[in-house]
């Protein structure tokens, strides 16, 4: 819902909804496995730890994919060695379902945590404070949850409250925002905790010449997590706790005629991708609605005068959304250098983005934590075919 006024007080901006101030993120942080990848040596890698140097075709077809990515490294927690002792997980479709869970449920909140713990460093406030928790995962279901085990480990309140999210996919770090926004403008004083921890434990597995939606996967995923602590009534100046970038609204849409395009199912041998050629073409198909939808009660409608922060699922996406929505060159910079550095990490990936972006802006001294610019937009896609909008306010960077 778009908010009922704007009002303007000196350097501050202080933003209402139904008389409630709209929700803010109040810092970040990110994680990564210290294994990393190298992409233009992971062809040899994959094929060797898989014992697929058989398929040398395949193998020419999979240098191809990760040449045109554009990737240029990923973290991944899954070494080697984890790999020797879970052979089952090198196979195309062996059953490896009860080794993954293992191994997920452990390091899956080891690296929420990493990524919480850093933000609520930089937001500087007693743990105490915080009110609620969501924790997101594209798989690794279990009873108690990520969201248990995060309160523990990091020492929370018991009385927290708790979201766990499961099975979203790509789409959800605005999944995540759109309902922290929520719990933070109707609950008073609410601090929320929101972690997204993503691993590729679950979907590495050998190559198949009749599966190329896998191999595309295993060319492009990669492992990371992100935190980032949302709360209302904020001002600009004059508070210990400091906005990084207001949360104006949110929506969700399926996109038309996207049917079984972008999903995941479980099975015994993990879960398995389903990632269809055309997804590009629908996104930027219905980017410019997307837009529109979103903006129009602002009266924006120019997309070089919003900064960008949207999920990148793959090279021709990035380049499908630049192309659709008539965006100058350097407009996207923030998201291909995570892209090239990280991979597309699912659900944390575009706080990596956010987190980039804030960042530079100090370094290269712009007004704004938007790169100078007031008004933005995050945008999530995945299964479904889904699109998360978030409309983004900047705040002002105080030298």
């Amino acid at each position: 819902m778009a908010p009922n006024n704007v009002s303007v007080e000196g350097s501050q901006t202080v933003i209402q909804r139904g008389g409630h101030a709209v929700a803010s993120i109040l810092a970040i942080g990110t994680a990564n496995p210290s294994n990393f990848f190298i992409q233009a040596d992971y062809p040899d890698y994959y094929f060797r730890v898989t014992n697929s140097e058989d398929k040398t075709e395949l193998k020419e077809k999979f240098k191809r994919i990760c040449e045109k990515s554009l990737i240029k490294k990923r973290h991944m927690r899954l070494t080697e060695d984890i790999l020797k002792e879970n052979p089952s997980m090198c196979s195309y479709d062996a059953p490896s379902i009860n080794e993954r869970m293992d191994l997920k449920l452990v390091e899956m909140p080891k690296l929420g945590e990493s990524a919480a713990i850093e933000a609520i460093k930089e937001w500087g406030q007693p743990k105490s404070k915080i009110t609620h928790i969501i924790v997101n995962s594209t798989s690794g279901v279990d009873m108690p949850g990520a969201d248990y085990q995060l309160i523990r480990s990091l020492g929370l309140k018991t009385s927290v409250k708790r979201v766990m999210l499961y099975h979203q996919g790509c789409f959800a770090g605005g999944t995540v925002l759109r309902i922290a926004k929520d719990l933070a403008e109707n609950n008073p004083g609410a601090r929320v905790l929101v972690v997204c921890s993503e691993l590729t434990i679950p979907t590495f597995r050998g190559p198949s010449e009749d599966d190329s939606a896998s191999l595309v996967g295993q060319a492009i995923f990669a492992d990371g997590g992100s935190a980032v602590i949302i709360g209302a009534n904020v001002p600009d100046e004059g508070s210990v706790e400091r906005p990084l970038f207001r949360l104006i609204s949110t929506s969700e849409v399926i996109l038309p005629n996207s049917e079984n395009t972008v999903g995941g199912h479980l099975r015994d041998c993990g879960l398995t991708i389903v990632l269809s050629p055309e997804v590009p073409k629908l996104i930027g198909k219905n980017i410019q609605t997307c837009l529109e939808e979103a903006f129009s009660p602002y009266g924006i409608s120019d997309w070089n005068s919003v900064f960008w922060a949207p999920h990148p699922g793959g090279a021709a996406i990035i380049k499908e959304i630049e192309e659709k929505a008539g965006l100058e060159k350097e407009k996207l910079k923030d998201t291909w250098n995570v892209w090239s550095e990280y991979g597309n990490m699912s659900s944390a990936t575009v706080f990596f983005i956010l987190n980039q972006m804030r960042k530079r802006s100090l370094e290269e001294k712009k007004s704004t934590t938007g790169d100078g610019l007031k008004w933005g937009v995050l945008l999530g896609f995945g299964p479904g075919l889904t699109v998360e909008t978030v409309v983004l306010q900047s705040v002002p960077i105080v030298a």
